[in-house]
């Protein structure tokens, strides 16, 4: 077996694991997820690799982001909730945490799939981080996995909520307040200063008779808007 065919060793894998706080009690597991189906083709002796471990990490990541969105944005609508998981159990960023992880130089694959770069290829990272996640299930439970996959989803959970707050605010916080049975939002501008072409308009948003937020800009829309968002901060805020 040539050095470019395998360059894992053991070792490498236990490391892998300390480093990042698993704690396998069975790496073998560990190993198994960080096995592509090309290594098997060119050593016989090795009998599992990471495709049904990957349908498990699928399955996991799919509940621990629905159950995050859930429990964190309760004025996402179904619809939104469902696009903003799919952002995130997508391969593209899975690809992304894998590279973060560290896991393409642990991947164990065929001669050819090396040489073609599968270490760093999206389909494959992605398919190792879903992996590797169902592995530390398998050995030790939802909790750890959450422990670990937390970081990486708040960071982009938070940049994928807020770009779509700044586009959708308005539309998320009628529909946070019709499903609370309070009534849609009611916008009033309080305040406009500045000459005709600079003006400069700031606006409060009002639920049940009670003001949620207060938002500025160079249009009546624009400050309803911000408005809206500083709405959603504060109900973010009121639930953790």
């Amino acid at each position: 077996m040539s050095d470019s065919q395998e360059t894992v060793q053991p070792d490498e894998i236990q490391e892998f694991s300390i480093r990042h706080h698993f704690q396998f009690k069975n790496l073998y597991l560990l190993r198994c997820a960080m096995t592509h189906r090309s290594y098997l083709n060119e050593n016989p002796g090795v009998l599992d690799d990471n495709e049904r471990l990957e349908f498990l990490g699928d399955a996991i990541l799919d509940f621990l982001v629905a159950s995050w969105l859930y429990n964190h944005y309760p004025y996402l609508s179904e619809g939104q909730m469902t696009r903003y998981r799919a952002a995130l159990v997508g391969n593209e960023q899975l690809a992304i945490f894998a590279r973060a992880t560290g896991i393409g130089p642990l991947l164990r694959m065929g001669k050819g799939e090396i040489e073609g770069g599968g270490r760093d290829r999206q389909a494959i990272l992605g398919s190792a981080f879903e992996a590797l996640i169902g592995a530390l299930y398998q050995d030790r439970g939802i909790e750890a996995v959450q422990k670990f996959v937390q970081p990486y989803l708040e960071a982009v959970l938070d940049e994928l909520i807020s770009d779509g707050r700044d586009v959708d605010a308005k539309s998320m916080l009628q529909e946070w307040a019709q499903s609370h049975k309070f009534g849609a939002p009611i916008y009033k501008m309080i305040d406009s200063q500045g000459p005709d072409h600079a003006k400069v308009f700031t606006v409060e948003v009002e639920i049940s008779g009670k003001v949620f937020g207060r938002g500025s800009g160079r249009s009546k829309q624009q400050a309803a808007k911000a408005a809206a968002k500083t709405a959603l901060l504060r109900i973010e805020e009121e639930i953790d």
